[in-house]
């Protein structure tokens, strides 16, 4: 019995700051609209900022804490609210773009400045302090002192919402913002209010639990997963909920640390279980806050047979000439443009025709890579096919729960599956259902052979980035014509209203299944690939935060582009593996290129995407009878003189930016600008916007009588 209530004591500590947390979540979002996924990364960079005022620099404790929270945590909740404030009336996926840009640009800031190669502790607090004892039970002030930040906090947030102006004019813009504003209130100051305070309860949370757990920034960031499942406990607006969900999560922590079973396959479960509640809560709990929310639907490109296949012929043809020119080590590290080419292009169906946010397609891809390491030990073919089947099922199963599951609900469940496989299912070692042995990555690193394909064995790296260049491919050639198929066209109703989908007699079940299953086919075969590539790969490059940058290189070229698996493996693969290699004192920083590119484009500075542009250059470059010609004359040209050896790499590479940029520029130059179409003199102003020359117009034909 004592060791229960001692875990249970452990456990209410550790509730106690997931509840701080989890308030300011819950206080963020119910002002501003906007779930931050983000938070723990704020929690996360305030610890580490404490760290090095106390650690780094020696600056007393109570100086460190009154620095962080009264300048650094009020300074950091006004960047997050500026920030932010561009994606307000936005709909759900650029915020949840905009949040998950910055939860990626974070964490690669704080490996940055702080590298994770050098072991950070924090003391706890009072640590010289002789813990007080209740009977049997032994408490230390530094638990104590986080359930009593917790109580406090607790009132204070009551008071503040309930007993004060600024409290009424924060509830009375989520109620009705306009409403507000006519009032004489400033909405917009209550959501400036409203992250500080969100912030600072990240500050406050991160602070307390820094000394508990290792100083690593991927792992703060996402200690916030038990914070989310308690905030879901409170559907995202109830703080006393909010409350009872983290001493809930607190404490299943603590006792399946001490009541667990010891052997080697349950320690991952006691990490994934936040995860899982999470997962169950966003199921049972329901969560109507979300739906009928304004959304801003783009238009889906419709792409055309030919140029489909002309794009599928010009990626094979990009491989071809990257297996030719790149050296072994170059084409290992670049040949990932089209494995990474097709994890991306799963998003295209999934997210951009269906509309199903979705954050664990690289957890799906690592799936692939092991089903075909194991089964493709010798290169069978079939192997390839089995993998992709392996993945589909596991998307299948993932659709599902998807049903009751949409908006930010939904990115939150897949993100929650990604942790639980992060966290424990592929830390598993092999095991046995129904007679056959399965086996993951067995607690380290699966191994891979190319395919043998028509009694040739694909073994060398160009062979296999050529094959990788061809399924990529033909992948999006498939994609393209799903787009212009029926059940194309059904995925774009799905994505427009499920409600009207179903109501036309829409099968959302298995609407929702199929798209899953496809969507994690093409990323398990992606994943394969992947490995292919790599020879070898670790769990951990499979990890919930590897995907995020493909997420955000895949939202930032179009969700709906088909053009965009390409595109992402390009730009994911090319200036972020060659710029460290000519700065190598800012290899860590290049990879926050990513997360920028997410908030200019939740900051509205992308349009509808990166594409949409390329798009219209490329198209009337290959269309014009000089420009056309004259670009694949120069493609051709770069490509012979690089095999002559007359220029070198770097050459190369400087050619093809010029003429990747220039060419497109030219051909829109040459294009005749569109004729207008003449406006009758009584629809001037209204069909077209008035010009100073209108009033002649307007003028003469009213004297002439025409």
């Amino acid at each position: 019995m004592d060791q229960f209530i001692a875990f249970g004591i452990v456990g209410l500590s550790t509730a106690a700051i997931y509840a701080i947390i989890g308030s300011g979540l819950v206080l963020t979002f119910t002002t501003t609209g906007v779930f931050n996924f983000a938070h723990g990364a704020a929690g996360m960079m305030s610890a580490f900022v404490y760290w090095q005022l106390t650690i780094g620099w020696d600056v007393p404790v109570p100086i460190a804490v009154a620095l962080v929270l009264l300048v650094f945590a009020p300074l950091f909740g006004l960047a997050f609210a500026k920030a932010l404030a561009p994606t307000q009336g936005l709909g759900d996926a650029e915020k949840l773009v905009m949040t998950v840009a910055l939860l990626s640009g974070l964490i690669i800031t704080a490996q940055w400045i702080w590298s994770p190669e050098t072991s950070r502790t924090l003391p706890r607090f009072f640590i010289e302090q002789r813990p007080f004892h209740f009977g049997s039970v032994t408490i230390t002030w530094h638990q104590a002192l986080t359930m009593i930040v917790a109580i406090v906090v607790a009132v204070a947030l009551r008071l503040l919402l309930f007993r004060t102006r600024t409290g009424a004019e924060m509830r009375a813009t989520v109620d009705d913002r306009a409403l507000v504003g006519l009032t004489g209130a400033d909405p917009r100051r209550a959501n400036r209010i409203a992250w500080i305070l969100g912030i600072e309860l990240a500050a406050i949370g991160g602070i307390l639990i820094a000394p508990t757990v290792a100083l690593d920034a991927g792992q703060l960031s996402l200690l916030i997963v038990s914070a989310y499942s308690a905030a879901i406990f409170g559907r995202l607006r109830n703080l006393p909920m909010t409350f009872l969900g983290a001493i809930v999560v607190g404490c299943l922590e603590s006792y399946l640390t001490g009541y667990l079973p010891q052997n080697d396959y349950l320690p991952g479960l006691r990490l994934a279980a936040p995860a899982l509640l999470l997962f169950v809560a966003l199921l049972l709990f329901p969560h109507g806050r979300l739906r009928g929310r304004d959304r801003r639907l783009s238009p889906v490109h419709l792409p055309t047979v030919r140029g489909s296949a002309v794009f599928a012929v010009v990626v094979v043809v990009v491989g071809v000439a990257l297996a030719t020119v790149l050296s072994e080590p170059d084409l290992v590290t670049f040949g990932q443009i089209f494995a990474f080419g097709v994890i991306a292009l799963s998003f295209v169906p999934l997210a951009g025709f269906a509309g199903q946010i979705s954050l664990c397609q690289m957890s799906i891809a690592g799936i692939g890579a092991v089903a075909y390491s194991h089964l493709g030990v010798h290169g069978q073919w079939w192997a390839l096919l089995a993998a992709m089947v392996v993945a589909a099922v596991v998307g299948a199963l993932i659709a599902l729960p998807a049903l009751r599951l949409s908006g930010v609900y939904l990115a939150l469940g897949t993100a929650a599956f990604a942790v639980v496989l992060d966290r424990w299912i592929f830390t598993l070692p092999s095991f046995h259902v129904l007679g056959f042995e399965i086996a993951l990555f067995d607690q380290g690193s699966v191994n891979f052979v190319g395919p043998k394909l028509f009694g040739m064995q694909l073994d060398s790296t160009a062979q296999i980035t050529i094959f990788a260049a061809v399924l990529l491919g033909l992948a999006s050639f498939v994609v393209a014509m799903l787009r212009r198929s029926r059940y194309g066209r059904r995925l774009i109703a799905l994505r427009d209203s499920e409600a009207a989908y179903a109501t036309l007699g829409g099968n959302l079940l298995l609407a929702k299944v199929l798209v899953f299953s496809l969507s994690a086919a093409i990323a398990g075969l992606g994943g394969a690939l992947y490995g292919m590539q790599q020879r070898s790969v670790t769990a951990g490059q499979f990890s919930f935060v590897s995907g995020l940058p493909i997420f955000l290189i895949v939202v930032i070229g179009g969700l709906g582009a088909v053009g965009a698996g390409f595109f992402t493996g390009a730009a994911y693969t090319g200036p972020l593996q060659a710029l460290p290699v000519l700065f190598p004192s800012l290899a860590s920083l290049f990879h926050i290129i990513p997360a920028l590119g997410g908030i200019a484009l939740s900051g509205g500075f992308l349009g509808q995407g990166a594409l949409a542009g390329m798009r219209d250059g490329w198209a009337s470059a290959l269309r014009d009878r000089v420009v056309g010609p004259t670009l694949l004359g120069s493609l051709g040209l770069l490509w012979a003189l690089r095999l002559g050896d007359v220029i070198n790499g770097y050459v190369l590479t400087f050619g093809l930016l010029v003429v990747a940029i220039a060419i497109p520029r030219w051909a829109l130059a040459r294009r005749r600008p569109p004729t207008e179409p003449e406006v009758p003199v009584e629809w001037l102003g209204i069909r077209r916007p008035w010009n100073s020359q209108d009033k002649e117009v307007l003028d003469r034909a009213i004297a002439t009588g025409s």
